[in-house]
């Protein structure tokens, strides 16, 4: 098991990270350990990888740290299957402030009198 002080790790975090590829790797914070670092590699023999990957997508996507597109393709799925997963979860797939909602509506509107 290796170490690494949050210092180093926000220097180097690319050291930390190839380290964490091969062994555990654990953040201290004064003297305490803070969190642990486990490559993916590392977690080849969890029984369910893919149910992992699925949780960690649905939960980098709720963050907003990956978009949808991103999220389905780090768990391994299909777009359509992840936004029917996600949509089940009750989260939203579009988040669109109030406003915006509003100036798209009208938009289709005035598209559907030219139209017709």
């Amino acid at each position: 098991m290796q170490t690494v002080n949050v210092r180093q790790l926000k220097t180097n975090p690319s050291v930390s990270l190839r380290q964490s590829k091969d062994d555990m790797v654990v953040v201290m914070s004064r003297d305490q350990p803070t969190a642990v670092l486990v490559g993916m590699e590392q977690l080849g023999g969890v029984a369910d990888m893919q149910r992992v990957k699925l949780a960690l997508a649905i939960q980098m996507f709720k963050q907003k740290t990956l978009s949808i597109g991103a999220a389905a393709k780090f768990a391994g799925r299909p777009l359509g299957e992840m936004l029917d997963i996600v949509s089940a979860q009750g989260l939203a797939v579009v988040d669109y402030p109030a406003q915006d909602i509003s100036g798209e509506l009208a938009d289709s509107q005035r598209f559907e009198r030219v139209d017709a």
